[in-house]
This record gives structure tokens, C-alpha cells and sequence, in this order.
């Protein structure tokens, strides 16, 4: 972050305000685009990154979680929880903050917030695979489950696949009505619908994006014909699922990471070495991705900590230029860095004078 900040030992915090006011001066549309871009040029790079499922720890209630990732020059992680309780306590379902770091060095370089952020790189991420997995003349597309991410998933459908038709549905009509009225006059043509097999009639894509953490069934087997591309995004922890499994067992699926895949996708509900395609190995194109109008294509999307990083990385580009972040004294920064008493015996003389 060139000139953004000039104490190597405060840390650029962006807060919510920031973020809000950073995706808005930007843009939502550029916004998505550019992340996207990031989030596909690490994807290209997947092999120079450091790679681990991530850290959870589950409750009944829900889920915390640690998201690290490296790519031998700068460290990220994300702290994120899924609960969805929440939403009848009038509390988000998910919330994240994120840092990003030097590792040359050890110093953190940025705070974020992440749960905005999270949004949009999920959105951003769907997208990207939705670039080469879906039929090039999608246009139509299904949104089940119309809560916090449902807008962004629009949007970045309609960034980068020229998505301009939408059939939303939600189990409560409330939400499907706050997504129609926020995504109004945005260039899409909506249908409210009134239940998800009306929802997919017709769709080219198929987005899945439920909270609750159970095994659903949000997709039945008839659902899902030929040619269509399956965003699976809600299924993302043990025991949460939303598609049938015999939807799974006539699909191509393509997965982020499958040792996290494995354990927290729809694939949690076949066997260990049922086969499945990387991403990255089709955005390198080292594999096919769609061959035919006809495959069934599923993104079975559980969110990866190098998208995190990618998101980190991008937001940090746009400090300087902005100006929307606030300098934290985070890191103690003594005379001689092995007297750090002194610093201490220093604040008490200067707090009595």
C-alpha cells in the first residue's frame, strides 16, 4: 500500500464504514469485476500457495472458523462464524474479519472487516466459475434462498456472464421480496416465485444459497435437467447440505480444495474417492470444464482461504486512493525493541507530568 500509511508500525483498519464506502466509490459492478480478476489470476497460481482445511470449531449453535493461507510473500487469514440462529435473534448468520501480512517480517499489514467482504468474494468466486462451467448462452438464472448473499450472487452473474433474467425463491416470501426490491431497476427482469421446482423452470443456472445447517434437500433429483450449471454455495459445513445426492451422482463436479470439500460440500454425502475436478486445473486449462450443451455441471462451493487472501489483496490496492481505512496502533514499537518494560516505564512518566 504505496503512501497509504507511513508508520510501518500502524495498521490500516478498514471498517465497515470503509467497506461500505469503498465498494460504493468503486463501484459494485467494478468492484466485482476486479475482485474477480484477483481471485482468478491466484487460482492461477494455486500451487505457490499454502494450502490447509480450514480451522473449525463446531457447536450446536454453529460454527467459528480460521481461514490461513500464504503465498510465501504475504500471509492471510480469515476469522468467520456461520450460525443460523442468528437471523431470529436479528444478528447476521455470518460475520468475518480478515488480516493480511508481511511475511518477511511477521507484521501484520491490514485489518478488515470481512463480512461485506465475504459477500462479494463469494459472489465474485461463483462467477468466475460459473465463466467456465456454464452454457455460453445462460442468461436465466434461479436464486434459492434469498438472504444476505443473493444480490451479490445476481450482480456478479450479470458482471460477468451477462445474466439479465432472474427466478427467486425463498422458504420466507419476506426475503424474496427484499431481494426483488433491492435488485430493482438494476437491469434484470425478475420473477418471484412461489416455490423452487417453479423457480428452475427454464433456468441456466441454478443458484443454491440456504442458511440452515442441516442435510436439505433445496434441490430434488427432477430438478436439475440437462445443461444446467449448479451454484452450490449454502452446503459449506459437516452435515449441511442442499442437494439431492442423486443429482450429484449425474453431475460433473468441480471443488475449490477437496480435502475441505470433502468434509463440508455436497461431496460429504459420496464416498472418499468419488471423482471430482479442481477448479484451478480448469482455469489453467489443464482440464476441460463444460464440453457440452447437455453436461450437468456442479460448482460445489465451500469457500477457500486463498479467496479470502485474493479479496484481502485486492481491497488493499485500493487504500491509497481512497483514503477509507483508519490507522490502529496495533504493534508496540519500543526504543530498543528488546526493552519493551521501558516502554511501559515511559507512558507512566509521560501520564504524570
Amino acid at each position: 500500500m504505496t503512501g497509504a500509511t507511513q508508520n510501518l508500525n500502524i495498521v490500516p483498519f478498514v471498517s465497515v464504514d470503509h467497506m461500505m464506502k469503498l465498494v460504493l466509490k468503486v463501484g459494485v459492478t467494478t468492484f466485482l469485476t476486479e475482485l474477480a480478476a484477483v481471485i482468478e489470476e491466484d487460482f492461477r497460481r494455486w500451487e505457490s500457495f499454502d494450502k490447509t482445511p480450514r480451522i473449525a470449531s463446531h457447536s450446536a449453535e454453529g460454527v467459528i472458523e480460521l481461514m490461513p493461507t500464504s503465498d510465501g510473500t504475504l500471509y492471510g487469514f480469515k476469522y468467520v462464524n456461520g450460525h443460523p440462529k442468528n437471523m431470529r435473534e436479528g444478528r447476521q448468520t455470518v460475520t468475518a474479519f480478515g488480516v493480511l501480512a508481511d511475511v518477511g517480517n511477521g507484521y501484520p499489514m491490514l485489518l478488515s472487516e470481512m463480512t461485506i467482504l465475504t459477500a462479494l468474494r463469494t459472489a465474485a468466486t461463483s462467477a468466475v466459475a460459473a465463466k467456465y462451467l456454464a452454457r455460453k448462452d445462460a442468461r436465466t438464472m434461479a436464486i434459492i434462498g434469498n438472504g444476505a448473499q443473493s444480490e451479490f450472487q445476481a450482480l456478479a452473474f450479470k458482471a460477468l456472464l451477462g445474466i439479465d433474467t432472474l427466478r427467486l425463491y425463498d422458504l420466507d416470501p419476506a426475503a424474496t421480496e427484499k431481494c426483488r426490491r433491492n435488485l430493482e431497476g438494476l437491469g434484470f427482469t425478475i420473477t418471484a416465485c412461489n416455490s423452487a421446482e417453479e423457480a428452475v423452470e427454464g433456468a441456466d443456472i441454478i443458484t443454491t444459497v440456504t442458511a440452515d445447517k442441516q442435510c436439505a434437500t433445496i434441490l430434488t433429483d427432477n430438478m436439475a435437467g440437462p445443461g444446467v450449471h449448479i451454484n452450490a454455495v449454502g452446503g459449506d459445513c459437516p452435515g449441511k447440505t442442499e442437494l439431492h445426492r442423486d443429482i450429484l451422482l449425474r453431475s460433473d463436479i468441480f471443488v475449490e480444495y477437496p480435502p475441505q470439500t470433502r468434509i463440508e460440500g455436497e461431496i460429504q454425502q459420496l464416498p472418499q474417492d468419488h471423482p471430482v475436478t479442481e477448479l484451478w486445473q480448469v482455469i489453467l486449462g489443464q482440464v476441460p470444464g463444460r464440453r457440452n450443451q447437455g453436461q450437468i455441471t456442479l460448482f460445489d462451493s465451500v469457500g477457500f482461504a486463498t479467496e479470502d487472501f485474493s479479496a484481502l489483496r485486492y481491497v488493499r490496492t485500493k487504500l491509497a486512493e481512497t483514503g477509507l481505512f483508519a490507522e490502529l496502533d496495533l504493534l508496540a514499537d519500543p526504543d530498543e525493541p528488546r526493552d519493551l518494560f521501558g516502554m511501559l516505564l515511559r507512558c507512566q512518566a509521560a501520564t504524570a507530568l
